[in-house]
């Protein structure tokens, strides 16, 4: 049929999970901004730590005055003056209790951003397995709503046989093309579906995806370890990322208290400098006089704050309040975490007792779809059950399959919320394909 065209185009060789991850690292725009981010967030310990040495500077002018100026009462005269100059310079701090706050700062915020980058890292390995198993789960709609609407076809032209030949009414025929305009409505729903799907697989990798391979029917999702609720929460509540960078989150914010109370310690630089310098006269001199001059000098710089008209108290008392909430945003991140572990081992129990449940109902349900059809041709049942019988079938058959693919992503969110997700995760899935024959 002309709705499936696009179906048929599909690439014969098939990418797996594994190769759509890959190829998002390299590609997905979101995590690569955050590998930029982590790279300049490196940057910040070396920028702190400058504060603590040496700065050296060659410092060079050249420069020439001109004006009149008049002396003993005579008549102005132009007077030219050229100066040029240079000076190295040399700063050593001793003691800067800003600086090293800062540099204890800075270190917590390079493990902060480490944590968000392995935030990343793991959206990343969620967001491609969303989008891959979504494609899955639409592509099987898909393959099933075909399969229904042959289906009904075939019942549709028994029941025009049956009905030409007297064997069969005309409300059988009615009700069969009833059902075959709605299942190839279905079909173009399934399809318009699927292919939103591929697009966002599309959007992730900057380029379209082929044909994706999918789940085998004797695939079963991985067992849980540990399979206990309590082992997963109690280790959310520590170990997720988001309480991870919760908790870097406020060590930053108690850094930034200290360095806030640092500003009212003393600092004290050591300083020396070389220089020369040459002027041809003054213009405030009658008689032109060259002079050059070659100096060094050593010494000690000593700051004491006294008074900065309260600043730096109001920046200790902001300090202590942002680190404040930073506390209450930990442990949100801990109720969070233990939250979203209790939803995913709840998603992965259930979908996997789900998907057995409908494994099951797929038998029956072709053993009734048999059934009805005989009875239909040895006249004990109309043709409305055997078209209930198959779309009870096809229902159960896209349920199942939708209930595997969810069974998985929650299996993957659990592990992420207890920032054990890893490559590996989606390689034990990689296992379970098979490549997809539309």
């Amino acid at each position: 049929m002309g709705v499936f065209t696009s179906v048929a185009s599909w690439s014969a060789s098939a990418d797996s999970l594994l190769d759509v991850y890959r190829k998002a690292q390299a590609r997905d725009p979101v995590y690569r901004g955050a590998v930029h981010v982590l790279q300049a967030a490196r940057e910040r310990v070396p920028q702190a730590r400058a504060a603590l040495l040496p700065v050296v500077n060659l410092v060079g002018a050249n420069g020439q005055q001109s004006g009149q100026a008049s002396f003993s009462q005579a008549p102005y005269v132009d007077r030219n003056v050229r100066t040029h100059s240079w000076n190295l310079q040399l700063t050593q701090p001793l003691w800067r209790a800003v600086s090293w706050a800062g540099l204890n700062q800075a270190e917590y915020q390079e493990q902060l951003a480490e944590a968000q980058y392995r935030q990343a890292e793991q959206e990343l390995i969620l967001r491609s397995a969303q989008v891959y198993l979504d494609v899955l789960v639409a592509q099987e709609a898909e393959r099933v709503a075909r399969h229904q609407v042959a289906a009904v076809e075939q019942q549709l032209g028994l029941a025009q046989r049956n009905f030409e030949v007297g064997a069969g009414t005309v409300t059988d025929v009615h009700e069969a093309q009833s059902r075959l305009d709605l299942a190839r409505a279905q079909a173009v729903a399934a399809l318009s579906e699927l292919d939103n799907k591929r697009a966002e697989v599309d959007r992730m990798l900057g380029e379209p995806v082929g044909s994706l391979s999918s789940l085998r029917d004797t695939s079963r999702p991985p067992g849980l370890q540990p399979a206990t609720l309590q082992s997963w929460t109690d280790s959310a509540r520590e170990q997720a990322l988001q309480v991870r960078i919760a908790q870097a989150a406020l060590d930053v914010a108690d850094r930034e208290i200290s360095k806030s109370q640092a500003a009212h310690s003393p600092s004290l630089d050591f300083t020396a400098g070389y220089g020369n310098n040459f002027s041809s006269g003054s213009i405030s001199s009658p008689a032109d006089i060259m002079t050059r001059t070659r100096a060094g000098q050593v010494g000690l710089n000593l700051t004491i704050p006294l008074f900065a008209g309260g600043g730096t108290q109001a920046r200790v008392r902001e300090a202590i309040a942002l680190k404040d909430k930073a506390g209450e945003d930990l442990e949100a991140a801990r109720r969070l975490a233990m939250t979203q572990a209790r939803q995913a081992f709840s998603g992965v129990t259930n979908g996997a007792a789900q998907a057995l449940a409908l494994e099951s109902a797929i038998r029956s349900s072709k053993s009734a779809v048999d059934a009805n059809k005989i009875g239909f041709k040895i006249g004990t049942r109309i043709n409305i059950d055997v078209l209930n019988a198959e779309q009870q079938l096809y229902t159960a058959q896209r349920d199942w399959h939708k209930a595997r693919a969810e069974t998985l992503i929650q299996g993957l969110r659990l592990k992420a919320a207890n920032a054990t997700l890893d490559e590996a995760d989606l390689l034990a899935i990689n296992d379970l394909l098979e490549l997809t024959k539309p």
